[in-house]
């Protein structure tokens, strides 16, 4: 059973070990491909995260049985002047079906909290792409950098 989890502080290992991943942050290559998430950073994060999220974020990890695989969030975006959507999916558990899961629910969760419309940013060169589009997103525009999608709820 796929579902998602809201972490506990301590469970932010798995955040970590996914952003230090390079196979799973491949898709980053433009912006540094890995990131830094010290425990330092963790009390931080997860007060704006987690507890103080003000309907403005929303984290959850990606669990199937007892394993985590993945996260799943959302959060407002001043530029986009809209929610983005954020997927990550560790590179060993990728094409299972976890990132349409994911998104799906990431959507379903979006409009029981009264967001009408979500976005993400995707890479250029990003193969998930093909996942926003069957999942009933739609391209919004395209830089040399990234694509917009958007998905109405």
């Amino acid at each position: 059973m796929i579902d998602l989890y809201k972490p506990l502080k301590s469970e932010l290992w798995f955040k970590k070990l996914l952003l230090s991943d390079k196979e799973t942050m491949s898709f980053n290559h433009a912006y540094g491909l890995t990131i830094c998430f010290s425990e330092d950073k963790w009390d931080e994060w997860y007060y704006k995260w987690i507890e103080n999220c003000e309907n403005k974020r929303f984290y959850r990890y990606i669990k199937t049985g007892e394993e985590f695989v993945g996260e799943a969030a959302y959060h407002y975006d001043d530029e986009v002047n809209g929610y983005l959507l954020d997927v990550i999916i560790h590179s060993k558990y990728r094409n299972k079906g976890y990132g349409t899961f994911a998104i799906e629910k990431l959507c379903e969760v979006a409009l029981e909290n009264g967001i009408k419309e979500v976005y993400d940013k995707i890479a250029i060169d990003n193969p998930s792409i093909k996942l926003f589009i069957k999942c009933g997103f739609e391209e919004v525009y395209r830089t040399n950098e990234y694509i917009l999608v958007k998905k109405s709820l």
